[in-house]
């Protein structure tokens, strides 16, 4: 059975184990340095980033999980991950808060706004649809996300997100300069860069499994012809389900 890390500080990685587990994967808490060298793929999860950034540093976890990035294995941060794996980011606390880079990319830390302010949105997914069948559409769930501004040469975009007209963007002024390269209003909201995947939404809040399966193929130990429509315990078939549901409280 392919076992997979999920970086465990705080957040959501409690939601991330059961999604893995309804696709019968095992996912393990990672909190510690040399727990990574029981696992081939690791999951950074929602949360406050800037606590999970606090708690990375004092464990020491940071030269870690970049030699964990620059090996080739596969990584995938969602919302506050996201910010984690980002070359750079933008619409920090003071001070900033450290990150573990690979992903050629800029994002910006709370673009849509605050929580009340979080929100869920029909997303166009095309890759992730012909790689595991089902809907073109994934339901987004916006949790004080992010957004990514811009993207290197060797990014795919997997995603965007149009921009609520209803919404007041944080930190506008540090934005004003990129509104030209946000194409319709839309903002980047999935990315893949080789062994990185990026989302700034929330898979695991939703009984949609599919992009936590597109997470395991790209590991080695997945093989590309696994089945898409994964029967969860108990028998439900959750695979291509699209409802979601909320119910933690903060995150970045």
């Amino acid at each position: 059975m392919a076992v997979v890390g999920v970086l465990a500080l705080q957040g959501s990685f409690n939601e991330h184990i059961a999604a893995l587990r309804r696709l019968g994967v095992k996912g393990v808490e990672i909190r510690k340095p040399e727990q990574l060298d029981s696992v081939a793929s690791l999951i950074i999860p929602g949360g406050e980033s800037t606590t999970m950034a606090k708690l990375a540093q004092y464990h020491n976890l940071f030269p870690a999980l970049r030699e964990f990035v620059t090996m080739g294995k596969p990584v995938w941060g969602t919302c506050a991950g996201l910010i984690f794996l980002a070359n750079k980011a933008t619409g920090q606390k003071r001070g900033g808060q450290e990150l573990i880079g690979g992903l050629d990319c800029t994002v910006n830390r709370n673009f849509f706004g605050s929580q009340i302010q979080s929100f869920e949105a029909e997303l166009s997914v095309p890759e992730l649809a012909s790689k595991e069948g089902g809907p073109e559409t994934f339901r987004g769930v916006f949790i004080r996300a992010p957004a990514i501004l811009e993207v290197g040469p060797e990014v795919q975009v997997l995603a965007e997100c149009p921009v609520p007209s209803n919404k007041v963007l944080a930190s506008r002024s540090e934005v004003e300069d990129q509104e030209e390269k946000l194409s319709e209003k839309k903002v980047i909201v999935a990315v893949r860069q080789g062994n990185l995947l990026g989302t700034a939404f929330h898979p695991e809040l939703t009984a949609d499994t599919r992009w936590h399966s597109y997470f395991l193929k790209m590991s080695s130990g997945v093989t590309e012809g696994a089945s898409s429509s994964i029967v969860a315990v108990g028998g439900e078939d959750l695979s291509l389900s699209r409802q979601p549901t909320i119910d933690l409280p903060i995150f970045q």
